[in-house]
């Protein structure tokens, strides 16, 4: 199962906070296949930034590489306009949107925290979801 890690999902693992430990199962499955969209990284790298600098936005970036987690930079046509399309069904952020038209390109299931944006998607079959908390 390939699993795309949201940025409230990997700033949970990174931070230790309430739901890591679902993060952590995520990256031990055999074969561990965990990615981010280069959108989400960035979301993370803010908050980092935002929260403690930009040394430690850099290194948490750093960890998530070195984790094996796999970035994406997809941005061709046919991938922005589902995160598009998945934007305006379903009102969710951009990172979110960027998200969704990952898991939908590789058949992922989404790993987040989020419940508010994510409850409706799940509920509508538009993508699998596994919530850390």
């Amino acid at each position: 199962m390939i699993h795309v890690l949201d940025a409230c999902a990997i700033i949970a693992f990174l931070r230790d906070e309430a739901g890591a430990a679902v993060v952590e199962e995520c990256l031990a499955m055999e074969p561990p296949v965990c990615m981010v969209h280069a959108v989400n990284l960035c979301e993370v790298y803010y908050d980092f930034v935002k929260r403690s600098g930009e040394e430690a936005a850099a290194a948490a970036v750093d960890v998530v590489r070195s984790i094996g987690v796999i970035v994406r930079e997809d941005i061709d046509e046919a991938f922005w306009q589902q995160a598009g399309r998945y934007k305006s069904r379903f009102h969710v952020s951009l990172g979110d949107a960027f998200a969704l038209a990952l898991a939908d390109r590789f058949g992922a299931k989404i790993v987040t925290s989020d419940r508010t944006d994510f409850e409706p998607v799940l509920q509508a079959g538009a993508c699998s979801v596994t919530f850390i908390r």
